[in-house]
């Protein structure tokens, strides 16, 4: 099994733009049927699925934030990066990174990150 550590500012100013990486152990992020995601929660919220790119480096992400985000990889650093753009106070949430496998259902969580967007 994969293991996945998100690594970023813990406090970034409005307007400004944020960016993580997800650092992937164990596996490599070119892998068959994998799919590497990026999730939110807000206090107080859900979860928010917020995109992701495929072991072929397809990226979807979410329409809600789709105008604002940015997903890449690096593959000879087996890392996937979130770029967020415009930031408001809104985006403060713990960020994770995930996994999905074959079998369709997120398999790996990397431990979350928490960002703060504050003047």
């Amino acid at each position: 099994q994969v293991q996945l550590q998100e690594s970023g500012p813990g406090l970034v100013k409005p307007s400004q733009t944020l960016s993580l990486t997800c650092t992937v152990s164990g596996g490599s992020i070119t892998t068959n049927y994998y799919y590497w995601s990026w999730i939110r929660q807000p206090p107080g919220k859900g979860l928010e699925w917020m995109g992701g790119i495929s072991n072929t480096g397809t990226t979807y992400s979410s329409s809600s934030l789709k105008s604002r985000t940015s997903i890449s990889r690096d593959t000879s650093r087996n890392h996937i990066t979130l770029h967020v753009a415009s930031v408001t106070p809104e985006d403060t949430a713990v960020y994770y990174c995930a996994s999905t496998g074959p079998l369709g259902y997120f398999d790996s969580w990397g431990q979350g990150t928490q960002v703060t967007v504050s003047s």
